[in-house]
């Protein structure tokens, strides 16, 4: 780890990327920014490092491994995704006091009240699993 270490340095060139993640198994989803740095070693054979939160990690594309249960079916996904899945489910959750409190206002006696379904993350999720053909 110190040889790589040794090349922080002498980056040819750098790259911002950002991913999102979302665990198949247990559902847990989050987002991480990566430096890709671009090297040459001793070699002359290039060579790249990604850098996330200033420590040096091992490329998230090659098995990422989930953050909350350390399963490795894990679905990479274009940056912002697990943030507006978690802004829907914000609004999921509001949305239904609000309607339930004019729903209640507006409501005849002995009318029966709006059910509201309880989204889980994994609800969120099932448009990404793939079906076996």
């Amino acid at each position: 780890m110190s040889e790589i270490t040794g090349h922080r340095g002498t980056a040819t060139a750098v790259v911002h990327e950002s991913y999102s993640f979302a665990c198949m198994r247990c559902g847990h989803g989050w987002e991480q920014s990566y430096e890709i740095e671009h090297h040459i070693d001793g070699e002359g054979a290039e060579m790249v490092m990604y850098v996330a939160d200033g420590r040096v990690v091992p490329s998230p594309l090659t098995r990422p491994t989930c953050q909350n249960c350390d399963n490795h079916v894990v679905r990479i996904m274009r940056a912002g995704q697990v943030s507006a899945v978690q802004r829907s489910v914000q609004r999921q959750r509001s949305a239904p006091e609000a309607a339930v409190s004019d729903v209640d206002a507006s409501a005849e006696p002995g009318a029966p009240k709006e059910e509201h379904h309880h989204w889980h993350f994994s609800d969120l999720l099932h448009p990404f699993h793939r079906k076996a053909s």
